[in-house]
């Protein structure tokens, strides 16, 4: 998760606090000028861009990890000693299984790599397309629909039913009776959860006590409301959950061939 300033714990403050903390008002919302400041602190209302490689650069990033070069040197190694042994024309193709074998545990590794790293670079793609396109937001005094990622914390955005949260953003004021929330991708709750104003007095809690939250690209299932963006980007919760899958993917644990190769005897040569 990036680190920016920002508001801490607004589940835990009341609508005043936040209110004041942004200089906005309800009435008003922010002004252009307060826009252009918050921008330039929090950047855009966007997840990180991951950089795709290619496939073949997938196949070459498997090879160069120190061990995986170390058993393709051997397998080279023990094709040559086959080759020119003299001992070996009488056996045949029977010579060069070692060889071949040490070749064909390396290919099943960097097969199981590629897919591990082209999964998760589909994880990241399926949260990109989580995110709304558009918000219907109030500044200088008036409602706008604006790009989603034109967003800053201090934005007072509506949303109602149907549409997709587009940032974290604290409950403030209710347009209907009740407002439901869908937000399974992030919870795993298997029903819409119901929102309230209230400020929840726990500081330290689990996502599903913040009942006074609305999180980006989880959507309205039911009512209406009024609320004040707290977080763009990589802090909302669904950015921490992209770091969280990237950092996954990073320190994915080697395909079992590369981890046991020193207890594996089949990977050395004679």
């Amino acid at each position: 998760m990036v680190d920016r300033p920002g508001i801490k714990n607004p589940y835990a403050l009341s609508v005043k606090q936040i209110l004041d903390f942004y200089s906005v008002k309800m009435d008003r919302g922010l002004s252009a000028t307060q826009v252009a400041q918050q921008k330039k602190i929090y950047g855009y209302n966007q997840l990180d861009e991951q950089e795709k490689k290619s496939l073949w650069q997938l196949i070459v990033a498997q090879f160069e990890d120190l061990l995986v070069r170390i058993l393709l040197g051997s397998a080279m190694i023990s094709f040559c000693l086959a080759y020119f042994d003299e001992n070996n024309l009488e056996e045949g193709l029977t010579a060069y299984v070692e060889p071949l074998v040490i070749l064909l545990i390396l290919m099943a590794n960097a097969i199981v790599g590629v897919w591990q790293e082209s999964n998760a670079e589909k994880a990241l793609d399926a949260l990109k397309k989580l995110q709304p396109d558009h918000a219907m937001v109030m500044r200088d005094g008036r409602w706008q629909t604006i790009e989603a990622v034109d967003l800053v914390p201090g934005d007072l955005v509506e949303v109602k039913v149907g549409d997709k949260v587009p940032a974290d953003i604290r409950l403030a004021e209710l347009k209907t009776t009740t407002i439901r929330i869908e937000q399974s991708q992030l919870t795993g709750e298997s029903q819409s959860v119901s929102k309230e104003v209230e400020t929840v007095s726990e500081k330290d809690c689990v996502i599903q006590s913040k009942i006074n939250m609305l999180f980006a690209s989880t959507t309205v299932s039911n009512g209406g409301c009024v609320g004040i963006v707290t977080g763009t980007g990589m802090t909302t919760e669904i950015g921490v959950i992209q770091s969280a899958v990237k950092d996954a993917a990073d320190d994915e644990e080697p395909p079992p061939c590369r981890k046991n190769w020193m207890s594996s005897a089949s990977c050395w040569p004679g």
